[in-house]
């Protein structure tokens, strides 16, 4: 059955021939991130085994208790990225700084990566599913010196490709660049990522919201009323939607992505700009998600338009199939 497969690295390579002017440096990152995935694939099903389950005894910059995988995943990404010659730095949610890779190879790279290593992390000690979310973006800083602030707060438009790693009944690699989404899902026997998922496209409208619904009361009329209208009879023609929330963004995201539907968290009492993270979370499955077809916003303005300020910049986020967020602006405005 393999025969007619694609892994991961055939299908950069492929996608590579089509610039005949590429260096190649981006196919390289990509399957840079593929190793880092794999590794911590591995952690993630034996995690139990290994004593990786459970607190690693810190807070991150966001005020989480750290994770020992966590902690794994973030020096899983970083040694890989670092002992390549594609990335020039990186920005990561569980580092409260920029980590630059100051060195003669690293300084000549064209690419930043950013970074959440484990999306969902309070899934971890459940058994259920989490992932990790990459952004990268070509630097605007000078070649050959090291990479500043300003290669990482860019807007998400400029992303050259975004894409996650979904851990769950299978593992899966899902990235996009401007020319299509597509999906890998790695075979644990041979450690390859196979393509199982080309050309994917999220359909226009679906049977699901994704809402943590114990913030109900603690967000504006608006979105109040566009929960009201999900639960209602008259949401759509089947009846009302379905209620999904993984407490993992990824989950919910990937999800939406093949079977359509809306994820959402918007701004709640005592948490103003809501709970995401603009550059490492919200930027890149919004970019995903309008190359397949989809729409995502802050509530009024387009999330790849967002020039960010500070490298952790919380944003809320809705983000889903095109007619559903037709649906969702009509409460907002």
């Amino acid at each position: 059955m393999f025969n007619n497969l694609l892994t991961l690295d055939e299908f950069t390579i492929q996608q590579l021939r089509l610039f005949p002017h590429a260096t190649g440096e981006l196919s390289g990152l990509l399957r840079g991130i593929g190793l880092a995935a794999k590794q911590v694939n591995v952690e993630v099903n034996k995690s139990a085994l290994a004593d990786i389950l459970g607190a690693a005894g810190g807070v991150n910059v966001q005020g989480e208790v750290v994770q020992k995988l966590d902690v794994f995943a973030n020096n899983a990404f970083i040694n890989v990225l670092r002992s390549g010659i594609n990335c020039a730095g990186i920005v990561s949610e569980e580092n409260e700084e920029l980590v630059v890779f100051d060195d003669i190879k690293s300084n000549q790279s064209k690419y930043v990566v950013l970074l959440d290593p484990i999306d969902g992390s309070g899934n971890i000690d459940i058994n259920i599913t989490i992932g990790s979310i990459f952004s990268i973006y070509r630097r605007v800083s000078e070649l050959g010196k090291p990479a500043t602030a300003s290669d990482f707060l860019q807007p998400g438009v400029k992303q050259v490709a975004a894409g996650y790693i979904i851990y769950g009944s299978s593992t899966m690699l899902v990235y996009a660049t401007k020319r299509g989404v597509n999906g890998f899902t790695l075979d644990t026997a041979i450690g390859e990522f196979y393509l199982s998922h080309p050309g994917m496209k999220t359909p226009d409208h679906g049977q699901y919201y994704s809402f943590d619904n114990c913030y109900y009361h603690q967000v504006d009329t608006k979105v109040k009323d566009y929960v009201d209208f999900c639960m209602s009879t008259t949401s759509n023609k089947n009846g009302p939607y379905s209620n999904r929330y993984y407490g993992c963004m990824v989950a919910d995201v990937h999800r939406n992505l093949l079977k359509g539907g809306i994820f959402f968290y918007p701004q709640v009492t005592g948490k103003p700009n809501g709970k995401l993270r603009l550059c490492y979370e919200c930027n890149p499955m919004a970019f995903i998600t309008e190359v397949a077809g989809g729409r995502a916003t802050d509530g009024s303005r387009r999330i790849l338009d967002i020039q960010p300020q500070h490298i952790h910049q919380r944003s809320p986020l809705f983000i889903g199939s095109k007619e559903m967020m037709d649906d969702l602006e009509r409460f907002m405005r």
